[in-house]
């Protein structure tokens, strides 16, 4: 089974009352820690982002449904209490916290967001709606789908020569999470400041959820916010 927590995505076929109350279980688990309510998007593996996104009520988080929200990839806010959600089973999932912990923001980065460059872009335009150095980010990628698990069969196509350093030839596999931290860097984010929870969801997905690995799974959430 994945992850204690459950499946906390409507979207992928599971029982939604069993969604419902994992949505609850992980509210319940982080308001003690400062978490009033969360936001959500419909992650469409773009690269558009939403500043201040609406955050229902907590009591309607647990069956709120996203029908009416922006098709998005990230978020970014200054509220605090508002966490950003970003969901997952193999893309990574990049928050990002300003050094005066006054803002903070969250990218879905699936292969299409690297091939789009949506870390720097997404770190350039966060820092420009509230006038923030680069240098000052800090940055984390959480669990996704490791360099030795990213297989691309058909690499010029898809990805092309200018990606060709994040590429095994052997294995015919990509190195997002180089190619993640390279982007941020070349966007000013300084490399000491760039952080990675290497663990590969394919290779552990009796822990996480995976689309590699299981075709058809649930979606991990990874979640930022500024203490209430």
């Amino acid at each position: 089974m994945p992850w204690a927590g459950g499946n906390i995505s409507f979207n992928t076929g599971d029982d939604p009352a069993a969604t419902a109350a994992a949505r609850a279980a992980l509210l319940s688990a982080l308001r003690p820690r400062g978490l009033d309510t969360w936001a959500e998007v419909r992650q469409v593996h773009g690269d558009a982002l939403v500043e201040e996104p609406f955050a229902p009520e907590a009591s309607a988080l647990p069956a709120y449904r996203m029908e009416d929200s922006p098709e998005a990839d990230g978020m970014f806010t200054s509220a605090p209490g508002k966490g950003l959600l970003i969901k997952t089973a193999d893309c990574q999932p990049l928050l990002l916290a300003h050094r005066s912990g006054r803002h903070v923001a969250a990218l879905h980065v699936g292969w299409r967001g690297n091939r789009c460059d949506l870390p720097a872009s997404g770190l350039v335009r966060f820092c420009a709606a509230y006038g923030l150095d680069p240098a000052d980010i800090f940055a984390v990628r959480g669990p996704s789908l490791g360099p030795s698990r990213a297989e691309f069969v058909n690499h010029e196509r898809e990805w092309g020569d200018s990606f060709r350093p994040w590429f095994d030839a052997a294995s015919r596999c990509m190195d997002l999470w180089g190619l993640t931290a390279s982007q941020l860097e070349a966007a000013g984010v300084p490399r000491r400041q760039i952080f990675g929870l290497d663990i590969c969801t394919s290779l552990n997905a009796q822990h996480y959820f995976s689309h590699r690995h299981d075709a058809r799974s649930g979606r991990q959430a990874s979640l930022i916010w500024i203490e209430a």
